[in-house]
């Protein structure tokens, strides 16, 4: 037993040499693997708060004076999935100049890990609600938007005064969406109690 520790300590001490001159990149990347795990950021579980129709119409409120883009979407909808990404990115370059943004998730209380991990990995910058569960969901659609009957997605845009301005059902282009969003920051200034 005292033959191996002594013939591992000799072999670190022959390695400390070479490990001290490597680049502090190339020691991260031969540290034990449970180091380095844990040397990236780990992501919490996204939550999304569970709104019905009046729940929807709070939130929105709660933007009143700004311009605001809300993006209805679903994990299971192959074109809210694509154009999400762009969405985030869209979010990343208009927020600074004054745009509001959320997102409305429409996904089945069974497919809440999918949706979950699917804001994981995109990483949002902007906040996201979910529908709830066991509403009439024409009435939420109606609610939200008299002309919408379920297409997804469906990204709808608020001028300053908190009225639809315009709306996309299904997936649109990069250059669409940044002429609507350049419509609404372009919108005038609310009056003080206009609604």
């Amino acid at each position: 037993m005292r033959t191996r520790r002594l013939a591992l300590m000799q072999a670190v001490a022959a390695l400390l040499p070479l490990l001290s001159a490597m680049p502090p990149a190339a020691r991260a990347s031969q540290a034990p693997a449970h180091k380095v795990a844990s040397a990236h950021k780990t992501t919490k579980p996204a939550t999304m708060t569970l709104i019905d129709v009046q729940g929807y119409r709070r939130v929105l409120e709660k933007y009143r004076g700004k311009p605001v883009m809300v993006n209805f979407w679903a994990t299971w909808c192959e074109p809210c999935r694509y154009e999400f990404p762009m969405i985030v990115e869209l979010t990343r370059e208009y927020a600074p100049k004054g745009l509001a943004v959320f997102g409305v998730n429409l996904d089945s209380d069974a497919d809440m890990h999918v949706a979950r991990n699917f804001l994981a990995k995109n990483q949002p910058p902007f906040p996201s609600y979910r529908q709830k569960s066991g509403i009439d969901v024409d009435a939420f659609y109606h609610g939200v938007n008299p002309a919408w009957t379920g297409t997804m997605p469906q990204t709808i845009f608020y001028d300053r005064s908190g009225r639809i301005a315009g709306y996309f059902f299904g997936g649109q282009s990069r250059e669409a969406f940044e002429q609507a969003i350049r419509t609404i920051l372009a919108s005038p200034e609310a009056a003080p109690g206009s609604h």
